[in-house]
């Protein structure tokens, strides 16, 4: 999956949790990856322009729902973004710079309302060739919701490259809570710039920071706009979502990151489901009103 995973159970089966869960890893990642050439998600990449194609309905499903929020408003999520990052391909060895040219042509190809669903056989179609749906800015969030619901354990932590979610008390914390560290953009990961108390709740964090690519003396970060095909050009540095399902966070940090930061908090604040902290590239940190007493600034 292209991250660090860290999965931890209390239960009294919890081996045999932990195995079902390293199963269902290996399933899921061959059906949303798009970096995997015999994935399923890349099935349909491949059959761009030519046809629709039937596919498992959880990736239907996700595609059906990351089509809707690419299309919601404000929305910066863009499924369909698939050429561009393939392009620049940044956290990968063959990692490089496109031309202008190529971009452009390639922006031809990043609308979602050019993906076309299909319900009664779960079928999908991308009706122009070149189309790649890229899941994944949604994918781990999905997945992460989908391994609770699958172990149920008493309690537990799924750390899948930052995107955290936990289940029941923590089981040597008195009150509970589960602490998690807000990473500090401008430093090395395991710097923190604040901590988050929460329980059965999920915490996602976009930020500039954890995937990048220097050419030219020129540093480019993995998160791409589909309205110039560059990386997003932000005061943001990171923006972390706080909400119970981990897709929730998914959601809104892709659909949240880059917009002007007071818009965003704003945002945040009018939706009864996410709470959310900002951190600018200048180190300013602006939290949610909700969530300030479960925030405490180091």
């Amino acid at each position: 999956m292209g991250t660090h995973i860290d999965v931890q159970l209390v239960d009294e089966n919890a081996v045999e949790k932990m195995n079902q869960v390293h199963e269902l890893l290996l399933r899921y990642n061959l059906r949303f990856s798009a970096n995997q050439a015999d994935s399923e998600l890349n099935q349909v990449n491949d059959h761009a322009g030519i046809g629709f194609i039937s596919v498992h309905p959880e990736l239907f499903e996700l595609i059906k729902i990351g089509k809707q929020e690419s299309l919601a408003k404000p929305s910066l999520l863009d499924i369909a973004i698939g050429p561009i990052t393939q392009a620049w391909h940044i956290g990968f060895s063959d990692a490089k710079q496109p031309s202008d040219a190529l971009l452009l042509d390639l922006l031809e190809l990043c609308h979602p309302q050019d993906i076309l669903l299909n319900a009664f056989d779960s079928s999908v179609f991308l009706s122009k060739k070149g189309m790649k749906i890229d899941l994944g800015a949604l994918a781990k969030g999905y997945i992460a919701d989908r391994i609770f619901d699958l172990v149920k354990p008493e309690c537990g932590l799924i750390n899948l490259g930052g995107n955290v979610l936990v289940c029941g008390n923590h089981p040597q914390h008195s009150d509970g809570f589960w602490v998690i560290g807000i990473q500090d953009p401008k430093l090395p990961r395991g710097n923190h710039v604040g901590i988050l108390k929460i329980k059965d709740a999920s915490v996602v964090t976009s930020g500039i920071y954890e995937r990048t690519f220097e050419f030219n003396g020129k540093v480019f970060h993995h998160l791409f706009s589909a309205q110039t095909g560059y990386p997003i050009h932000s005061e943001m540095a990171s923006l972390t979502i706080v909400s119970k399902t981990s897709l929730t966070c998914e959601i809104w940090t892709s659909r949240l990151f880059g917009l002007d930061v007071g818009d965003a908090l704003r945002e945040i604040n009018q939706q009864k489901t996410i709470e959310g902290i900002i951190i600018t590239q200048s180190g300013q940190v602006y939290c949610s009103d909700r969530l300030k007493a479960n925030f405490e600034i180091l």
